[in-house]
């Protein structure tokens, strides 16, 4: 019987993995660079795109909010300003620039400051960065039971207030499953093991889980089941038009 032929292995290296190649360009430039379609790389958000408006529509933008905020037609404010319809219709459309005379009659009978009108055109994109360690500690309802706040950032302007938390609950912490106040709150757990509940559901959260709900709903941590802990509680509500 002939013997089983050996397999011929090769002895040669294999060859190392090319570096990546790194583009510094920004990013519609870099996906161009790479041979890659622009179109294909949403963020996956449906949030509308964000795109530059001129003083004029800016304008416009602010009048015809505040003017459906106090819930009157065109052709009221237009008559409570002295306008005609059809130029107030342009002034919302930003197709045309108002005289100050004409914003200041808009103004008064909106009774909001004629700075109002700009705040859209003025509004800046501001950005929060909180270093490690750094986070400012608030007092809150839960304070008192051994939780402790450290806030992560701060939006100055915006229709919509976010305030993202990393909340620690000490080896002295006590249960607390009675917060209540309006928005919505994620919480991504990041240490320790808690049971917590929302409304009339309890929840076992352990490193890695999330939950996204209501907050009008009495909710909080209801048994604490590995302590210390430590988890993201990012909380977002509408801002007071008075702030």
């Amino acid at each position: 019987m002939a013997a089983p032929a050996q397999l011929k292995t090769s002895s040669k290296p294999k060859p190392a993995p090319k570096p990546a190649k790194v583009i510094k360009a920004p990013l519609p430039e870099a996906l161009r660079l790479a041979g890659l379609p622009v179109e294909d790389y949403a963020t996956g958000s449906n949030a509308a795109g964000v795109s530059d408006m001129s003083l004029e529509q800016a304008i416009g933008v602010q009048v015809r909010q505040l003017r459906r905020r106090v819930g009157i037609t065109v052709s009221e404010l237009a008559a409570a300003a002295s306008l005609s319809g059809g130029m107030l219709s342009k002034i919302e459309n930003g197709q045309i620039s108002p005289s100050l005379a004409s914003l200041q009659a808009l103004a008064n009978a909106l009774n909001v400051p004629l700075t109002t009108f700009f705040s859209t055109f003025e509004e800046k994109r501001d950005c929060s960065y909180v270093k490690k360690g750094s986070g400012v500690v608030i007092e809150r309802r839960g304070t008192k039971a051994g939780h402790q706040y450290s806030l992560l950032g701060h939006a100055l302007g915006g229709a919509v207030v976010v305030e993202p938390y990393l909340i620690t609950l000490h080896k002295d912490a006590a249960p607390y499953p009675a917060f209540q106040h309006e928005g919505t709150e994620f919480i991504y757990m990041l240490t320790g093991e808690v049971v917590y509940r929302h409304g009339d559901q309890s929840y076992h959260l352990t490193p890695g889980d999330a939950l996204l709900f209501d907050s009008a709903a009495p909710h909080g941590p209801e048994k604490l089941l590995t302590k210390p802990m430590t988890y993201l509680s990012i909380i977002t509500y509408a801002r007071d038009p008075a702030q």
